[in-house]
């Protein structure tokens, strides 16, 4: 019996590794869900509530597992429900694969029941590649091609299957003309930095009494080359949100958040320096930076297309972080004077107080920092963590203190709603080992909550509720209307 294009579909995902896809079943993907009935080895299809949480499950899988998270959806509206978590993963530079269903071949263009040109929808969120498949022979290289590109340029990507074409029997290319054959696996190298760029990263570096380091995501797994460049350069160390658990907070000279969710050490770190180098961040808010002129400054970023967009740098440098740090550090001489390390240690230390200072304040019913203060030395050191924009986001930027080798993350750029739940959902198929804790906002995703042992990954879920984001608030109280205060306390009675 001839292979349809679902099973091919679906045996080629395991070829590249996947072994989950966060979706949601209809009509468009049916012969697709058909093939998942017929195969014991396939990825397992892992059911969200709603579309866009299907998305945000991918999102957290690529993010806490650095592969290609794999999504799955209808044509018309379920695809368009997949957008905001793949705008989500276009403007955090996360790899996500997005297999879209559309109205069956005869119909296109005819305005038929839930058809929407899906080609254009998302021809910006998946600007680096989407394409329709509308012949088997096709299948391969597109399929291949969205992998690749997620993973060489960090972007979601989609791949358009008309309702019918998924049980077409299946044909592959042929060695003929117009045909386009396809071949697995991406191989990637590291960026290695130039040598005269980090030359003159070190006699800036050597030169300032000052210095300052800026890190984001693109610095995470180099806590052992940060701590060590830190320490030769007697540095405090600024995080990005998305940067959160490049470092633990734990150590005296990282001052922790910067920006407007940010910490009054950070706010002294980059008032007072004389020297600055960013490693894999593209900050956005240049205003929490140096006054320009203040500074001499150094950028490390793995992409050239992201140098030197937030701050006039005088020195930039196309790289891996790690490699350029392993190649940086030995080119540094230790400084001798440790003032400047004294200060900022004493301003991170003076930050805390205050911060456990007004977690303690008295509130009715309860003060939520205190939540996110208490529960920071109760997390195990490999615990994952994410949060829901709003003040979630607030409280976990500010008062959640990362120790050990704990990750987290959140809508760092889009800033959506919703995210805490499905992130955390993805994190559990990405390493079941790690405790997962969600730090939830009542603005969204109630849909997922139910979910937090589906599958048998248990996660722990926290409710921050404001009754509403308290961000909006003030901009929001000339309007008429209330919902109320949802009762999700009840949630916990959920079987």
């Amino acid at each position: 019996m001839a292979e349809q294009v679902g099973d091919v579909l679906l045996r080629r995902l395991g070829d590249w590794g996947v072994r989950q896809v966060f979706g949601y079943p209809g009509d468009g993907i049916n012969g697709l869900l058909a093939a998942w009935a017929g195969g014991e080895h396939y990825p397992q299809f892992v059911q969200a509530r709603h579309e866009e949480m299907a998305a945000f499950e991918a999102v957290g899988y690529a993010k806490f597992s650095g592969s290609v998270g794999v999504c799955a959806a209808t044509g018309g509206p379920g695809a368009i429900h997949l957008l905001t978590g793949l705008y989500d993963a276009k403007l955090d530079h996360v790899p996500v694969v997005a297999i879209v269903g559309q109205t069956e071949r005869s119909a296109l263009g005819g305005s038929h029941q839930q058809e929407v040109d899906l080609p254009a929808a998302f021809k910006d969120v998946c600007s680096a590649y989407s394409q329709l498949c509308v012949v088997p022979q096709q299948l391969p290289n597109v399929l291949d091609r969205a992998f690749r590109v997620a993973l060489a340029e960090r972007a979601p990507t989609a791949v358009i299957v008309p309702a019918d074409v998924f049980s077409l029997d299946y044909t592959a290319p042929a060695h003929e003309m117009k045909n386009v054959p396809s071949s697995l696996g991406l191989s990637q190298g590291i960026v290695t930095p130039d040598p005269e760029a980090l030359h003159r990263a070190a006699e800036i570096l050597d030169a300032g009494e000052r210095v300052a380091i800026l890190v984001g995501q693109g610095a995470r797994g180099c806590a052992e080359e940060l701590t060590r460049l830190a320490d030769l350069l007697g540095a405090g160390v600024a995080k990005a949100l998305l940067g959160k658990d490049a470092l633990p907070d734990t150590e005296p000279w990282v001052t922790g958040s910067l920006g407007l969710l940010g910490t009054t050490a950070s706010h002294y770190l980059m008032s007072e320096a004389d020297t600055l180098l960013t490693i894999g961040s593209n900050f956005p808010y240049s205003e929490y930076l140096p006054e320009f002129g203040q500074v001499r400054g150094i950028q490390i970023d793995r992409s050239g297309a992201w140098i030197g967009m937030r701050y006039p740098y005088e020195v930039s440098i196309v790289a891996e972080a790690k490699a350029a740090l392993r190649e940086l550090i030995p080119l540094v001489k230790r400084k001798r004077d440790r003032s400047w390390r004294k200060r900022v240690e004493h301003e991170v230390a003076q930050w805390w107080r205050a911060a456990d200072e007004v977690a303690m304040l008295d509130a009715d019913p309860i003060n939520p920092m205190r939540i996110f203060s208490e529960l920071s030395p109760q997390l195990p050191d490999n615990a994952v963590v994410t949060a829901d924009s709003g003040t979630s986001a607030d409280w976990y930027a500010r008062h959640l203190r990362f120790h050990g080798d704990m990750r987290g993350s959140l809508s760092g750029t889009l800033a959506s709603m919703g995210c805490a739940v499905p992130y955390a959902i993805g994190a559990k198929w990405a390493c079941p080992e790690r405790p997962a804790i969600a730090l939830v906002g009542d603005g969204c995703d109630a849909d997922e909550r139910p979910r937090r042992t589906h599958h048998h990954r248990p996660l722990l879920a926290a409710m921050a509720g404001s009754a509403a984001d308290r961000r909006r608030v003030a901009q929001q109280r000339p309007q008429p209307g209330h919902l109320g205060i949802a009762r999700y306390a009840r949630c916990a009675e959920i079987p």
